[in-house]
């Protein structure tokens, strides 16, 4: 059983501005739920109660989401509004929390290195907020199942157009079956005519302890960033990561779009739910 999941929140959320200037862009709402609550509640889901938070500055927002605040359950108490609160307060209840800072933005793999005083030794998933995945089971569950079978790394891919593989880490490797790929190469944002593949990491992962020693011996590439796909390129190259094409849907919340596109999926999805 995995029980820890990394949750690297101490991005800036520019794409956003002004609406993140001064809140976390992982605290935008899907409907009545932040973004980061979907996250925390597919890690539940699978079984991963212990939550790790990698913060920044102007974060301080998430960690109150996930606490008691008494004097609004005191005026919400023993009213029809009290319910509003049930889902939040279970994931209060069930899961334990856990932050540590990101002093400098350094990229994706800095911050999953930065978390390694709260993981420790033991293998772990990671979720990307910015990535809301509906599936059933959710797309971590699946994921699980996948480590089980394989004990190695695991990175959770879709196709996406051939145009749009430079705004992405890039896989390809040796077909298992029609949903499992063994990665031979990954790649950080190619351009559409150096791309091995048009196979491409979103943000769910579930990562072996010895990812940590690599990612110190990782000298940063593009931007002055320690890419995440660079330490995992050095387990491929030992046969240890695994492509998983997940059964489900990605809304890529990072973007205009993709945020837009959520709202409408769980709007229509509550009516659903009425009627």
């Amino acid at each position: 059983m995995i029980r820890k999941c990394l949750f690297p929140v101490a991005g800036y959320g520019t794409r956003f501005l002004p609406a993140t200037k001064a809140q976390p862009k992982e605290m935008l709402p899907i409907l009545t739920k932040p973004l980061i609550q979907y996250g925390v509640e597919e890690a539940a889901a699978a079984g991963m109660m212990d939550i790790a938070m990698v913060t920044g500055r102007n974060k301080r927002a998430i960690e109150d989401h996930f606490d008691i605040v008494y004097e609004l359950e005191d005026q919400l108490r023993g009213t029809r509004r009290e319910e509003r609160l049930e889902s939040i307060r279970g994931l209060i209840n069930d899961c334990t929390y856990s932050y540590t800072r990101q002093v400098h933005m350094r990229g994706l793999g800095d911050a999953i290195l930065t978390g390694a005083t709260i993981i420790g030794h033991e293998p772990f998933g990671v979720i990307l907020a910015d990535d809301l995945c509906v599936g059933e089971p959710g797309i971590m569950s699946q994921m699980l199942k996948v480590y089980e079978k394989y004990q190695c790394s695991i990175v959770a891919v879709e196709e996406v157009p051939h145009e749009d593989v430079n705004k992405y880490g890039i896989v390809s490797g040796n077909a298992i079956d029609d949903r499992h790929t063994l990665v031979n190469t990954m790649v950080e944002k190619p351009e559409p005519e150096n791309a091995p593949s048009n196979l491409a990491i979103i943000g769910r992962y579930i990562l072996t302890p010895d990812i940590f020693d690599i990612l110190r011996n990782t000298p940063p590439g593009a931007n002055g960033e320690v890419q995440i796909t660079d330490a995992l390129q050095t387990q491929a190259a030992q046969g240890n990561v695994i492509a998983y094409r997940f059964s489900g849907h990605r809304f890529d919340c990072g973007s205009i779009d993709g945020f837009v596109a959520a709202t409408n999926f769980f709007y229509e999805k509550l009516i659903s739910d009425r009627s």
